[in-house]
């Protein structure tokens, strides 16, 4: 039998050492040349092969979310229907094979210009990465432009839905080949770098409805079914302040009581069964009592309890912090209702607060991130 002696080559690129120029990413893969030493001759295998692109281009979107909910902290969420990011993607012969470079970032939201072209360090570009990583792209380059429907650091899932809008415009331009668990694993990359690794506000934007996140070694994802026949609808009243992530979390206490332990524990038991069951009264006075997270951030945003305060006494189920904040969050189950809690909102930031604030009335997202438009090869 002929002995083989065979060592590994770098290749063409693939998605498994990264190289930074221009602005673009350069994801490289491993081959293995084999020498048949009797009969002095080489081949190549390599390790895998990349799927061709279905599409020559695609348009993807992805919802805003609310996070935590009140007592869900981590691992609780929901998409909001309406408002969110947008991602294009195309196939670009000037980007080279296995690179990504993102050409274009557009949108109305203030301080737009803080975020970065470079892949490495934007939401968008980083989700984007991981899945050509999963699919291991090598044999064409992409260009991404992002249109940011969603202000910065408004505890609306912002970064998660630039994450998810990559992710799913990556998958979509290869034909769908990763599964919702990989999309949620792309989009956590992002996540770590940016508030943490945590899915409430990626699995929900990705998946739409309400998704409960069970476990995260491995990844578990429990969709919990709103009933369509109920009508729910979000006031998200975001006042002109910046709340950042990391300087929210860093207020939450590093120890907790029994006694706290136990309500807070009851109140997520509460508002789960509430969203099955399709009890907003429930849900609003679930929603309502988180004795952890809330307490030690509302403090921080000007005129929150306030705010709380006038969305229930103007007819809201609930009202609690929307992730990391500065957005308030109310619920209610009619659309005419919501914008008048929302006034009261407004009202109570303006007065309590001193701050400015805007006001959107949305119903839940049932579909989640989705392809809204495509281009077939020619």
């Amino acid at each position: 039998m002929a002995a083989s002696t065979c060592f590994f080559q770098s290749s063409s690129p693939l998605p498994f050492n990264f190289k930074q120029k221009n602005n673009q990413i350069h994801i490289s893969i491993f081959r293995i040349r084999c020498y048949n030493t009797s009969q002095k001759h080489s081949s190549v295998v390599t390790l895998t092969t990349d799927p061709p692109p279905v599409y020559s281009s695609v348009k993807a979107f992805a919802p805003a979310t609310v996070a935590n909910l009140g007592p869900g902290f981590d691992f609780l969420g929901c998409a909001v229907d309406g408002i969110g990011d947008t991602v294009s993607l195309k196939v670009d012969p000037d980007v080279h094979p296995g690179e990504i470079s993102i050409s274009h970032i557009s949108g109305q939201t203030p301080n737009i210009h803080k975020l970065s072209k470079n892949p490495l360090w934007n939401c968008a570009g980083i989700a984007a990465i991981e899945a050509m990583k999963m699919l291991r792209i090598r044999s064409v380059g992409l260009s991404l432009s992002l249109e940011k429907g969603l202000p910065l650091g408004s505890g609306l899932g912002s970064s998660a839905a630039s994450a998810a809008a990559a992710a799913v415009a990556v998958n979509e331009i290869f034909g769908k080949r990763l599964s919702v668990d990989d999309l949620v694993l792309a989009c956590l990359k992002s996540e770590e770098k940016v508030s943490g690794y945590h899915a409430d506000n990626v699995a929900p934007s990705i998946m739409g409805g309400f998704v409960l996140i069970r476990n995260y070694q491995p990844l578990e994802l429990m969709p919990l079914k709103f009933p369509s026949e109920k009508d729910l609808y979000f006031v998200l009243v975001t006042p002109e302040f910046e709340a950042p992530t990391k300087k929210m979390r860093a207020a939450l206490p590093l120890e907790i009581g029994m006694p706290h332990h136990v309500w807070n524990s009851s109140q997520a038991a509460a508002l789960v069964a509430s969203v099955l069951q399709g009890d907003l009264f429930m849900l609003g006075k679930a929603l309502s009592s988180d004795k952890i997270v809330e307490p030690k951030r509302a403090p921080l945003i000007p005129g929150m309890d306030a705010v709380k305060k006038a969305a229930i006494q103007a007819g809201a189920f609930g009202c609690t912090i929307s992730g990391a904040g500065p957005t308030a969050v109310a619920v209610t189950d009619n659309e005419e209702k919501g914008h008048i809690i929302a006034q009261h909102m407004v009202l109570a930031f303006q007065k309590e607060g001193n701050l400015n604030a805007s006001a959107n009335v949305k119903q839940l997202d049932r579909l989640g991130a989705r392809l809204i438009s495509s281009v077939h090869l020619n």
